[in-house]
């Protein structure tokens, strides 16, 4: 009787230990094999190759990466197919509105028309750093057809491309927006590793903004002074907070006493709701911050002037406890604050900003004046120190030149017609106060 073992080398299909591995009849080798699946469950799975050795390969490697703990992908479909699940299911219940409707335009308008073709669990990092570099490089004009709806076209269909490309942020807000969707399909076991993060899109320089100076300050508030909203504008280049936690402050927010008040919601506007109260932007903007004694002073005006338009207003008075509010007690849109303060600005002959730079001049003028960062951090309601740091950067850079000249006049020492002090005393190098 014939054994495997006196079995003839070139006539045996598979060595021991092999498993399953035959030619198929398209010439193609088949090899199959136990992995780890989502679940903490086992899966059979099939790999093929050219050759024996090829096909062997491919199994050996899927079973060592489930030895080490990875399961194998069970997503087939496109990345576009799971970016709108993602968006419908995940993101949805996570996300702010407007930060949801930001997700799905930059998925919608990028990552589908460029990746949305790949297979998710075929996505490399090689495709991703290609396709950035060529939405790096692309005119958005001729990409999105911006042109076919002018009437004036004045890029490709004029024949002279106007080279409207992606800013560094928009680059790095899509790839952040692929980069948390991949994270998700990780977490769900769909895909090993998440190779958006093997690409390096660098760090892109914070928006450049103009604060105002110590004496345009001055001029603004001054040129505020009989505007309705005053206490609005002073409080906001007072303390920094956001244009919509200052909108959507409530009179039970603040305790005129003891001087201080309590940031809980903000106001914006969202397409299905409108004006709506949502949660701070982050759990550190949830704060408690000390009032400056002049907004005390001026809350106290202002509520005298409110109740003479709430008498105005009689029934058509909505009230909602809003701290600012409309004549008639309603929210007050931030669109419409925008108007009011450029018009502001124009009336008081000062150069147009943004509203969110009066928060900026906060910071700005307090690091001026040398207040520690960790303080400023807690007003403006920074997730992170590190936030204030990279914001204010240029600030710092400013004062510590500052500093440095200080010391470097302290070190030189005393004019060559000074007299020569030798009582016993050494004054201490740095004897000049740094600001």
């Amino acid at each position: 009787m014939t054994t495997p073992r006196d079995t003839p080398t070139s006539r045996r299909t598979r060595a021991n230990g092999d498993g399953t591995v035959y030619q198929r009849k398209d010439n193609r080798w088949e090899a199959a094999g136990y992995v780890l699946a989502p679940g903490n469950t086992r899966k059979r799975i099939r790999v093929y190759g050219t050759t024996r050795k090829e096909a062997l390969a491919k199994r050996t490697e899927k079973i060592a990466n489930s030895n080490r703990g990875l399961p194998i992908p069970s997503i087939q479909g496109s990345l576009a197919a799971y970016l709108t699940y993602w968006l419908e299911n995940v993101a949805v219940h996570h996300l702010r509105e407007n930060t949801h409707t930001r997700y799905t335009t930059c998925v919608n308008r990028y990552l589908n028309p460029g990746l949305g073709k790949k297979k998710l669990t075929k996505l490399t990092a090689k495709d991703v750093r290609t396709w950035l570099n060529q939405l790096r490089t692309t005119c958005q004009c001729c990409t999105r057809g911006l042109d076919a709806a002018r009437d004036q076209p004045r890029c490709c269909a004029a024949a002279t491309c106007c080279s409207k490309r992606l800013s560094p942020l928009t680059l790095a807000y899509i790839h952040s927006v692929l980069k948390s969707a991949l994270e998700h399909a990780v977490r769900e076991e769909e895909i090993p590793r998440n190779v958006a993060r093997n690409v390096r899109t660098g760090t892109p320089h914070p928006r450049r903004f103009e604060p105002l100076t110590a004496d345009e300050a001055r001029q603004f508030l001054a040129a505020a002074r009989n505007d309705r909203l005053f206490v609005l504008y002073e409080l906001a280049l007072r303390t920094g907070l956001r244009k919509g936690e200052l909108l959507r402050l409530q009179w039970e927010d603040l305790d005129l006493g003891a001087g201080t008040a309590s940031i809980r919601r903000t106001l914006q506007r969202t397409q299905t709701g409108g004006l709506t109260a949502l949660p701070t932007k982050t759990r550190a903007s949830e704060r408690r911050i000390a009032l400056p004694g002049e907004c005390i002073h001026s809350f106290k005006e202002h509520r005298e002037v409110q109740e003479g338009e709430r008498e105005a207003a009689a029934e058509g008075w909505r009230d909602n406890g809003l701290v600012f509010s409309t004549p008639a007690g309603g929210p007050i849109d931030p669109a419409n604050l925008n108007r009011s303060f450029r018009a502001l600005l124009d009336r008081a002959g000062i150069r147009r900003i943004r509203f969110h730079d009066l928060r900026h001049s906060t910071a700005t003028l307090l690091l001026e004046q040398g207040v520690e960062l960790v303080v400023i951090k807690e007003l403006l309601g920074h997730a992170h120190i590190g936030v204030t740091a990279i914001v204010y950067a240029h600030v710092r850079l400013r004062l510590q030149r500052d500093a440095i000249d200080s010391l470097s006049a302290a070190l030189d020492g005393p004019s060559d017609h000074e007299p020569h002090r030798d009582d016993g005393y050494d004054p201490p190098l740095c004897g000049t106060i740094v600001r």
